[in-house]
């Protein structure tokens, strides 16, 4: 069934620091002990990221990973294609990543790229595109009616706060290497990826593989969001933990 409306998840506030971390440490124990459900349940799990360039992707997966056993899920950060990518279908290169029985793959940037920068930026035709829709929902359908569990995020912050965010990378050595000029460019065409997104939530939106839109312009409370939906969704498949 196809929803009209990305779901969305209740901010969190928190009084400091240590109570962020008491939530943060028992929603990773509930993680962990789910991961272990899932494995025995040979239930398959992929995890989408997707979001505006800053809005926290990789410290909200740092979170997912940081107590799981490490044997049980892999981490795909998601760059251009190569020369040797583009001699195949944009597809393959996910499918090859896809989890085994009771693994967990997490795509930082995913399929959805066809649809959103190579959409904005014209690295793929109008065609190609417009096409991909129905190709990225045939794919989800299949794979969810085949028993693997998809739980897709999108991270949104607001132009002022990537703006902020970017100015402290600037400054940070050890993080400076995450901007780059790509990503002041794509600032400028903020608008168009509005649009895409927009028409990418319409079209690939479904009660097997929902998006969640998390408001990212706090870290904390976007990784606790994260945390909660990933065990809400885990739970459907793995039962509530004794």
């Amino acid at each position: 069934m196809i929803l009209t409306e990305p779901a969305s998840q209740e901010s969190y506030i928190f009084s400091s620091k240590k109570q962020y971390k008491q939530q943060l440490k028992k929603k990773q124990l509930e993680l962990i002990l789910l991961q272990r459900r899932l494995y025995e349940l040979e239930i398959p799990v992929i995890l989408i990221f997707e979001g505006w360039d800053a809005a926290g992707k990789g410290g909200a997966i740092k979170r997912i990973t940081e107590k799981l056993d490490p044997r049980g899920y892999n981490v795909y950060g998601i760059s251009a294609p190569d020369e040797h990518e583009l001699k195949y279908h944009y597809l393959r290169r996910f499918w090859k990543n896809l989890p085994q029985k009771g693994q967990i793959s997490i795509f930082d940037r995913s399929w959805y790229g066809r649809v959103l920068v190579e959409r904005v930026e014209g690295f793929a035709t109008n065609k190609e595109w417009q096409r991909a829709y129905d190709e990225i929902v045939s794919t989800e359908k299949m794979l969810t009616e085949s028993g693997h569990i998809i739980v897709k995020f999108w991270l949104q912050i607001t132009k002022e706060e990537q703006l902020l965010r970017f100015k402290e990378r600037e400054k940070d050595r050890f993080k400076s290497w995450k901007l780059t000029e790509e990503d002041w460019r794509n600032r400028e065409k903020w608008e168009q990826y509005e649009e895409a997104i927009r028409e990418m939530f319409n079209k690939t939106n479904y009660e097997s593989s929902k998006w969640y839109v998390i408001d990212s312009n706090n870290k904390k409370s976007a990784r606790i969001s994260v945390l909660d939906i990933l065990i809400t969704e885990f739970k459907k498949w793995a039962g509530e933990l004794e």
